[in-house]
């Protein structure tokens, strides 16, 4: 259709054979024929058709006879006559002899002699001199045979002055954006031909011209604007030619077509390189003499259009033109431009035309949504600037001026990162009432003023403009920083430091680094998903800006002498991580697709994996990377990461944090998981600190199936950071560059000041939550973006070539390199299949930091009398001027006479056992609740003085050599804080690390720890932990809660010698069972029910000499029975035993001997059997205070069954119940009463 209506505009208005064809252009058709006359192969074979038939017409129009020019005729030849069948091409011989030509070379002037001429007489005559008449050729004939014929055409010209004040602005808003991203510019005459072309789609009676059709006047509307645009072309011989090619069909492009349209014209007819086809189809030409300083012009009217619109140079109003440039601010002198419409009067009236000028001025000062539509095009992420009338002020209003641009620009702090465009899915033209000019009293007159900063730029006073430009690049473009919510100023003022500075782009190195990461990033995945189609990764792809940000942030880190980077992270990106960041090759990531990795246990999937490597910075420093293991539960690995660092930092002098940790959370999981909250509460406590971790944040806006507005109601998935004053960058994750930069940005916050930072990298995710998904079911509208949008690689590299930061040669160099490490994975990968690949390291974290220990299977727990004495003796020895509180000084008295007396309660015994470790050069971590004086006061390990708040520990006060000791107060937490516990016993295999529980069903906000990590993880990864757990346990008819530890979940969990599970009744037995952690091999979990009422039990006391004799026993006979006249054993562990005995004490009765069993598991069966044999055939009844379903007999009636000879043994328990217990203390003693009696009952 377009093709059709060209061809009929053009039999209507012309011949289509002549140069006169061509408007304004004709000359070029001119010299393009003499030089296809010369050498054919010289010009463009799209030009030979046209020339062709151009030397026709010229023949035919020669032949005509003199006379017929005088005759009544139209002024151009019919139609008909004009269409021409397609012949060949004319051969020379045949063509009429053209007259000799010259070539192209320009002629010189004479030259002047060097030296001067004689002079002569000379004889002088009335004769007067000749004129010297030149004849027209070339480009000056055809432009004057143009103007005789723009005669023939009635004109009229409209003006109208635009205030260009607006355009000037917006333009330079539009330039700003397109340098820092894709390049290019957006000149004047780009905006005011769109502008033309918007006011002719509303006005169309402007886009009409003059024709006579078989001898009558006619009306052309064309079907589509055809935007004509004056080029000025330098020639070789240094004179200027004007070419006027069209931009067709312009009403159907947006303003991106039609600028890459206008821009390719203009580059082509710098190149000579223009066709035929390339001048046809105007409609109506723009010229731009303002570009020459020309304020108005009235340029002339070529037959086949309507109109020429003319634009005048920008300038002040003449009468303002030697103001000084203050003064024109102030008094808000606008620049101008004069617009003209010359236009053809037969059909066209002065009235239409005077209305189309004027809608063409209101889209140039902003209306129509001119602008708006412009920005949106460009994806420019911001409201553009708006018309308003200059606010006038006196001189007290020119202060509070001033204090309004000091709001403005704490606004821009505050409120900046609302603005900024950070995602990389969908364009939104953002805006915010408090980041307005005009909503704090300004208006855009006021961009020219100065006015003062305050600091920004490191400049005292800046054009508004100026201040606006700093503001935005630095909080609005694609990062958004939030920090403003800190309290410390020394933070404030350092990141506004950092950040309110000019922009400047990365070096080259630096760029070319970017690039070469995202290859690695984008061949892995490219690989991984076509040689495993289908399979679960859980892929990277959308968000592969995370290894350049890694990256950045490790170099940093190497070139620090960091000591390590430890990361924890969810199984989005992982796999991509551990090969591009950890070093893992594709050979062993292979074997775990193929399942051939060799494992110990169960072993997991892949994408749970650790890792430990080494990262080399590019100038050969390098930093050792451990990713630890994590399970699917999503953030638990948070906690023990944290407890891993710390576990490092703690061997180091106190207050070194050369151990950066980074934790890496989906979005979903950062809003929606309370252990982020937790794991955040512990950044500053001095139990938990780790000198800041960074936490990064996969934000690919998307939760499974699950969409923001459904997840989170907070505007920002970590907002949770605000809670402990942390600074958090939102970066768009298609812009590496500025990715990096906030790695950077973020890495030395961290450095500084030692504290938690947050990088929300805003992403997508191309495929579904896994592969196998298709996420186009739930999220139709994100996923018909996401299918249509390029890599984050490719729009970077398109972007480095768009601003000239690299070559074409450096772009195909970067394209090779991504085949090249595609092609690798695949070697890789064949050199898996062989095996010649060794199989994976499948640790968590790394090797650990102190010596290895060997196997220990029996372990000597007893301890000298002397140790026991020097620790009762330390508690004796207060430091001078220390105020012991009156009610503790009975107590420090106590424990000097229980080490040289016996009668050892709990609280000492336990004391006894971290002292004695201790001094053995063993470390103690002891974190827990309120465990420094312990939930019942039963521990007091560290003394307050009474006057002065001043802290004692006796355990520290042992010997000069002995090992350190950290005994917290834990934040109310059981989640992160176990995982911290866990995290830290991991990588310390010397420590005895212990948590403890405020009451023991506490613990069951930390369950996904315990199944996950204690449980399993020896068996999923080969870690071993020996962390040790204390959980309050005992039925004092307290009620349901805090009475049960839930001993039945613990056991349910035990298998494959994974844990120890213990419940020991005597202080020397708790004494002997932590000893033997510390130091028993393999290291293996320990998970202890502690006591509460028999804590000052005086039965339950024990000897000096219990503790320095014997070691844990799993299993105690009854010191008191009769072997051979009983008949019934109760099997039996913890307070119970105490009340049974009470009961026996009173009542005695030869018949039953209390066994207890200390030790649930591993089972002590060879121990149990022992015992059991002295008495033979004794009924066996198993005694608890908890109901049938809970406590372990659920597990003994299993498992106890199976390693004994008498496998018949029946329960004596309070009855089925959903509940732990009753809420009633009466009708608890009520059930202890019945249980004591139906287990020492021999009644029926």
């Amino acid at each position: 259709m377009r093709g059709l209506a060209l061809t009929e505009r053009t039999n209507v208005t012309g011949n289509g054979d002549s140069a006169e064809d061509f408007g304004a252009n004709a000359w070029l058709v001119d010299e393009m024929y003499k030089q296809y006359l010369a050498d054919k192969n010289s010009v463009d074979q799209a030009w030979w058709p046209t020339l062709e038939k151009y030397a026709a017409a010229s023949e035919a129009k020669a032949a005509q006879p003199a006379a017929a020019s005088t005759a009544a005729a139209p002024a151009r030849p019919a139609p008909e006559a004009k269409i021409l069948a397609p012949t060949a091409a004319v051969p020379e011989s045949a063509a009429a002899q053209p007259s000799s030509k010259t070539t192209n070379v320009a002629p010189r002037t004479a030259p002047i002699p060097a030296d001067a001429p004689r002079a002569s007489a000379v004889n002088v005559t009335d004769a007067p001199d000749e004129d010297q008449v030149t004849p027209l050729r070339g480009m000056p004939k055809t432009l004057a045979k143009n103007m005789d014929e723009s005669l023939t055409v009635p004109t009229a010209t409209s003006v109208r002055t635009v205030p260009a004040k607006l355009l000037i602005d917006n333009r330079l808003v539009i330039n700003s954006n397109l340098r820092r991203n894709r390049g290019g510019k957006v000149s004047f005459t780009h905006l005011i031909g769109w502008a033309l072309i918007q006011a002719l789609k509303e006005f169309p009676s402007q886009n009409v011209a003059y024709a006579e059709v078989d001898g009558k006047p006619s009306l052309v509307v064309p079907a589509h604007i055809g935007l004509g645009i004056a080029i000025d072309v330098p020639k070789a011989d240094g004179t200027r030619s004007l070419l006027v090619p069209a931009i067709k069909r312009a009403d159907t492009l947006d303003f991106n077509e039609f600028l890459a349209a206008y821009e390719d014209l203009v580059k082509r007819a710098r190149d000579g390189k223009l066709t035929p086809a390339d001048f046809q189809g105007a409609t109506i030409s723009l010229t731009n003499p303002g570009g020459i300083g020309t304020v108005h012009s009235v340029p002339r009217l070529m037959r086949g259009q309507g109109s020429i619109i003319g634009a005048g140079a920008l300038e002040y109003p003449a009468e303002f033109q030697g103001a000084a440039p203050e003064t024109l601010n102030k008094l808000g002198i606008s620049k101008t431009i004069t617009l003209t419409s010359t236009y053809d009067h037969r059909v066209i009236q002065g009235a239409g035309s005077g209305e189309f000028l004027k809608k063409v001025h209101e889209r140039l000062t902003g209306g129509h949504n001119f602008y708006e539509e412009v920005f949106a095009a460009l994806r420019i992420p911001y409201k553009p600037i708006q018309w308003a009338n200059d606010i006038h002020v006196d001189v007290t209003g020119q202060i509070d001026k001033s204090a309004r641009v000091q709001e403005l620009i704490n606004s821009f702090r505050v409120r900046g990162h609302l603005m900024a465009d950070i995602d990389p899915l969908e364009y939104v033209q953002r805006t915010h009432p408090d980041l307005e000019i005009e909503s704090h009293g300004l208006t855009f007159w006021d961009l020219d003023r100065e006015f003062v900063t305050g600091g920004i730029g490191g400049k005292h006073t800046m054009k508004l403009r100026d201040i606006l430009g700093v503001l935005r690049d630095s909080y609005c473009r694609k990062i958004g920083i939030e920090y403003m919510h800190i309290q410390d100023p020394e933070q404030r003022s350092w990141l506004r430091e950092q950040v309110e500075v000019p922009y400047a782009k990365p070096g080259h190195d630096a760029q070319m680094r970017i690039l070469e990461k995202l290859n690695e990033a984008e061949a892995f995945e490219t690989f991984l998903q076509t040689k495993y189609v289908g399979q679960k990764r859980f892929s990277l792809e959308g968000g592969e800006t995370v290894i350049p940000l890694l990256d950045a942030m490790l170099i940093d880190a190497a070139e620090d002498g960091v000591d390590s980077v430890d990361v924890g992270m969810a199984h989005r990106g992982r796999l991509n991580v551990l090969s591009n960041i950890a070093g893992k090759t594709y050979g062993q990531i292979f074997r775990e697709f193929e399942g051939t990795a060799q494992k110990t246990g169960s072993g997991d999937v892949k994408y749970h994996l650790g890792t430990t490597g080494v990262f080399t910075a590019p100038n050969g420093t390098q930093v050792p990377i451990h990713l630890a293991a994590n399970p699917s539960h999503l953030e638990t690995v948070d906690g023990v990461l944290e407890g891993i660092v710390r576990a490092k930092q703690d061997l180091k002098p106190i207050g070194s944090f050369t151990t950066l940790p980074i934790l890496i959370h989906g979005d979903a999981a950062m809003a929606g998981q309370g252990v982020v909250y937790e794991t955040l509460q512990m950044s500053q406590l001095r139990g938990y600190r780790t000198g800041g971790t960074i936490h990064i944040v996969i934000n690919n806006q998307v939760g499974f199936t699950t969409l923001p507005q459904d997840s989170r109601s907070a505007v920002y998935s970590t907002d949770v950071g605000k809670v402990v004053q942390s600074p958090i960058f939102h970066v768009n994750g298609d812009d590496p560059e500025s990715v990096v930069r906030v790695a950077q940005l973020a890495y030395e916050f961290r450095q500084k000041f030692h504290r938690d930072v947050i990088i929300d990298l805003v992403c997508y995710r191309r495929r579904g939550h896994n592969e196998g998904d298709d996420p186009a079911m739930t999220q139709p509208l994100m996923y018909d973006l996401i299918e249509a949008k390029r890599s984050t690689r490719s729009l970077y590299t398109e972007a480095l070539v768009g601003r000239g930061d690299i070559t074409e040669e450096e772009y195909d160099k970067a394209k090779l390199d991504f085949q090249n490490r595609l092609e690798q994975a695949f070697l890789e990968t064949h050199a898996a299949q062989t095996g010649s690949i060794p199989v994976i390291d499948q640790s968590g974290i790394g090797e650990a930091l102190t010596a290895p220990i060997p196997a220990i299977t029996s372990v000597a727990t007893a301890v000298d009398r002397s140790v026991i004495e020097r620790i009762g003796e330390a508690h004796a020895n207060v430091p001078d001027g220390f105020t012991v509180h009156p009610k503790l000084q009975q107590l420090l008295n106590k424990r000097v006479e229980m080490s040289q007396n016996g009668e050892i309660d709990w609280g000492f015994g336990e004391l006894l056992a971290l002292g004695s470790l201790l001094i053995e050069g063993t470390p103690v971590r002891f974190a827990g609740q309120d465990a420094r004086r312990g939930t019942f006061a039963q521990r007091h390990a560290v003394f307050h003085d009474r006057k002065n708040g001043q802290e004692w520990l006796p355990l520290l006060n042992l010997a000069e050599d002995q090992a350190r000791f950290w005994i917290y107060d834990s934040f109310l937490s059981e989640y992160a804080a176990l995982a911290f516990e866990y995290g830290y016993s991991l990588q310390r295999e010397d420590a005895l690390v212990v948590w403890e529980a405020q009451f023991g069903d506490f613990a069951n906000g930390a369950q996904s720890v315990v199944d996950e990590y204690i449980a399993a993880a020896e068996q999923k990864w080969g870690q071993q932990s020996s962390v040790v757990m204390l959980l309050p346990h005992g039925y004092e008819g307290q009620g349901p809660d805090h009475s049960s530890a839930r001993i039945e979940r613990y056991l349910q969990l035990c298998a494959e010698n994974n844990m120890i599970v213990a419940r020991p009744s005597t202080p020397a037995n708790y004494f002997h069972l932590l000893r033997r952690q510390a130091y028993q091999r393999p290291r293996k979990p320990l998970v202890v029910f502690t006591p509460k009422s028999m804590l000052r039990l005086r039965g339950a006391a024990s000897s000096v000499e219990d503790f320095t004799t014997g070691g844990f026993q799993p299993v105690i006979d009854d010191p008191q029975a009769e072997k051979n006249q009983v008949t019934r054993v109760l099997l039996t562990s913890g307070k119970i035993y105490y009340d049974l005995r009470a009961a026996l004490d009173k009542q005695p009765d030869p018949r039953v001997a209390i066994v207890r069993v200390e030790q649930y598991y591993p089972m002590p069966a060879k121990e149990l059997t022992e015992v059991l044999a002295n008495y033979p055939g004794a009924e066996l009844v198993w005694v608890q205070d908890e109901p049938e379903n809970q406590g372990a007999w659920p597990f003994i009636s299993l498992a106890l069954a199976k390693h004994l000879a008498n496998d018949k043994m029946r329960a004596v328990t309070r009855k089925a119940s959903a509940a732990p217990s009753t809420g009633s203390a009466k009708v608890h003693a009520v059930e202890q009463e019945h249980l004591l009696r139906k287990a020492l009952s021999f009644d029926a």
